[in-house]
């Protein structure tokens, strides 16, 4: 099925991934809520302090009063009105925000809209633009195929430019390597939780961006074990016709590919092949009810502007 120009994001075409798409979904973020998180005891602050003083970011200058640190002056105000100014500081609480954004082939699927990478790519831009609008540190690690790209966290416009140019550029070698895919690692997403898990810092927010596939029981301690001192949350990005909600006829003969495989389904082996794909994400949805990790799932047949209750 051909989706009208319409209905698609802007500057998108549902299959390949521009930069300009990604720098589109500051409007997305800007229309979620600015979130106000309580701090765990013995976590970093998640929110910069309105308390004034010696920090890492430029409030105001103002007139020199007795007590003042010395080393505060402004001494080129000072000189220029011929009076001792002092430069001010905003202290920074700032929370590191991890992304884990899969981009595996497993995900280079869709039926209707968008590949599931793509909705995975708007929806990690769309995040990590939240981060940066409420003054937080970007990180992220984007795992693609028998490869980890990892992003530390880092402020303001750098963090988010560092994450949109990796997207794209993990996207175009995923689309053009994708005739060879043969099935990911197993082991991938195992080692990429542990990674994670070595890269997140105490305080961190981490969101797992993913179709659920590839989560194995040796992903289960690495994640236990940044729950106890990070906030975990899962975005699982599905496709209708992997959740059978895409109309079909009662007979026909449907190409698809997956997991490197070419198959031609027909009614009675588009049954098991649906059966298999739901089992797999119940599997995932499992581990994560038993991490206490909150889930949320995002439909590839829509456009993410219609899915925003979904990250308020």
């Amino acid at each position: 099925m051909v989706p009208s120009p319409a209905a698609l994001p802007l500057f998108a075409d549902g299959v390949n991934l521009s930069e300009a798409e990604l720098l589109a979904c500051r409007n997305l973020a800007r229309a979620l809520p600015h979130r106000q998180i309580r701090a765990r005891a013995a976590m970093a602050g998640n929110r910069r302090s309105s308390i004034k003083g010696r920090g890492m970011e430029f409030a105001e200058v103002r007139h020199y009063q007795h007590g003042d640190d010395v080393r505060t002056i402004d001494w080129r105000v000072t000189a220029r009105t011929g009076k001792a100014h002092t430069k001010l500081f905003m202290e920074e609480r700032e929370r590191p925000v991890l992304l884990l954004v899969d981009l595996k082939h497993s995900l280079y699927f869709g039926s209707t809209l968008l590949l599931q990478a793509v909705q995975a790519a708007h929806l990690a831009a769309t995040l990590g633009w939240q981060a940066i609008e409420q003054g937080d540190r970007l990180g992220a690690l984007i795992v693609s195929d028998h490869k980890r790209r990892e992003l530390k966290p880092r402020a303001r416009e750098q963090g988010i430019l560092a994450l949109i140019s990796a997207l794209s550029a993990v996207h175009k070698h995923q689309l053009q390597t994708l005739p060879q895919a043969s099935g990911s690692d197993e082991g991938l997403m195992a080692h990429s939780c542990r990674q994670l898990a070595r890269l997140a810092k105490p305080g961190s927010q981490i969101h797992i961006i993913t179709d659920g596939s590839g989560f194995t029981d040796e992903c289960r301690q690495p994640l236990s074990e940044l729950s106890r001192h990070s906030a975990l949350s899962a975005f699982v990005i599905t496709d209708p016709l992997r959740q059978g909600t895409l109309p079909l006829p009662k007979r026909f003969s449907l190409p698809v590919r997956d997991q490197g495989q070419a198959l031609l389904l027909d009614r009675h082996s588009y049954d098991a092949w649906l059966l298999r794909q739901q089992q797999g994400l119940v599997q995932f949805q499992q581990m994560m009810q038993s991490l206490n990790i909150p889930q949320r799932q995002l439909d590839a047949g829509q456009n993410l502007n219609q899915q925003l209750n979904l990250l308020r």
